[in-house]
């Protein structure tokens, strides 16, 4: 990366830790604490979560007249509001104002994040620089997960709350690591190359005429919404469903995270033959087994439960690891040059939609327990195959093998 490349992956690594502390027991937290059902919270969040779907419309065109790096700041700060908002929460009209104040920030973030990351790491392929934020990422995460693990286990429902204004503070720290750490990075050679297209043939490609890059963010929905289940879901499964150890969704992010925290461009290298669309092909099924097998673990005895799922837990890494950064870098390289913002705002349309599906999905434990699993392979499933149209339509250098770096 470029200079000031390291203030990058500081900031992001305090926002992760402290959202590590709550993110993924955002329903839990609704109702265990503020007293919800398990079907009211999903509904909470999934409202509030709605607010997203807005923000990156205009994300594009913000970044275009400010910079990437002012607009993750901003969206930082939004984030550390809707937080905090949590801990205010009696109802549920307060976690729906949360989710909406959250929702809204980190769609933001995520809208202007990928340029930034771009931006920083300079010309050239991107999988290694995405690759390496997400491993200094998901670490922080898995880190924060384990803290607020402990935290439930020695404080119980107190533990809820010093996690929640932890990642508000986190939020606010790691904005003021970017203001003060990191120069404003200048635009890529590819954002400021000359357009190579007659006006009119630009105007024709824009993001939402553009059906190959809209099938692109549609596969990526598809698979992102088993993270996003993830996240969200398994501490439901796992202590709501299955009644598992309060530990043990903290210890399940960690196993994921870590691996993919030490392992991710090792892991790039040795598969540096996969084209970008083969390697999350191939974390497609992977994810979609994973599904199938902690379905599984309602039929076995309490006692086997804990270890089982860690092992499952091993198949939804491995598909992080081969696809986090490449997917990342699919739609970076195939976005037009002269529009990348707007492109690159539209693409996090893929994580708003798994974001907002997400709680709906693991609102269905209450209908029966594999309905949720089934929803999340079958999207899995879907992915896989929407990707052979997505190989035959996007640009030929945007498929290309990763980056041996």
């Amino acid at each position: 990366m470029r200079g000031g490349g390291a203030a990058l992956l500081i900031a992001f690594g305090i926002d992760n830790f402290g959202s590590g502390l709550f993110l993924p027991l955002t329903l839990v937290y609704a109702t265990q604490v503020v007293g919800l059902t398990v079907a009211q919270s999903g509904l909470a969040v999934t409202i509030g979560t709605l607010a997203g779907l807005f923000v990156p419309a205009v994300a594009g065109s913000l970044v275009d007249r400010v910079g990437a790096r002012p607009v993750v700041i901003a969206a930082q700060l939004l984030q550390a509001v809707g937080v905090g908002t949590y801990l205010l929460a009696h109802g549920m009209l307060l976690v729906v104002a949360a989710a909406l104040l959250l929702g809204a920030g980190q769609q933001l973030f995520y809208s202007a994040l990928f340029g930034l990351i771009a931006d920083t790491a300079g010309d050239g392929p991107t999988d290694r620089a995405f690759t390496v934020v997400a491993m200094v990422r998901g670490a922080t995460f898995a880190l924060g997960a384990l803290v607020v693990g402990a935290l439930l286990s020695t404080a119980g429902p107190a533990g809820y709350r010093w996690g929640i204004a932890a990642d508000a503070l986190s939020f606010v720290v790691a904005a003021a690591a970017l203001a003060l750490g990191l120069r404003a990075p200048g635009r890529s050679s590819k954002a400021l190359a000359k357009p190579t297209m007659p006006p009119s043939e630009i105007a024709a490609s824009r993001v939402w005429r553009d059906c190959p890059y809209l099938a692109l963010i549609a596969v990526t929905m598809l698979f992102a919404l088993s993270l996003d289940f993830f996240l969200v879901g398994v501490p439901v499964y796992t202590l709501e469903v299955l009644g598992s150890p309060p530990w043990l969704p903290g210890a399940l992010l960690a196993l994921i995270t870590v691996i993919g925290s030490t392992m991710g461009t090792l892991v790039l290298r040795w598969t540096t033959h996969w084209s970008r669309i083969k390697a999350v092909q191939i974390a497609a099924i992977a994810t979609a087994l994973w599904c199938a097998t902690s379905a599984a673990a309602v039929l076995l005895p309490a006692a086997w439960r804990t270890g089982y799922l860690l092992g499952c837990a091993v198949l939804l890494a491995g598909a992080q690891l081969v696809s986090t950064g490449r997917i990342n870098a699919l739609a970076e390289a195939a976005a037009p040059p002269d529009a990348r913002a707007r492109y690159l705002a539209a693409f996090q349309y893929a994580f708003t939609i798994a974001g907002v599906l997400a709680p709906a999905v693991v609102a269905l434990f209450s209908v029966t327990t594999w309905l949720p699993w089934l929803v999340v392979a079958a999207g899995t499933a879907a992915s896989a195959a929407g990707l052979r149209y997505v190989r035959a339509h996007l640009p030929a250098h945007a498929l290309g093998i990763a980056h041996r770096g």
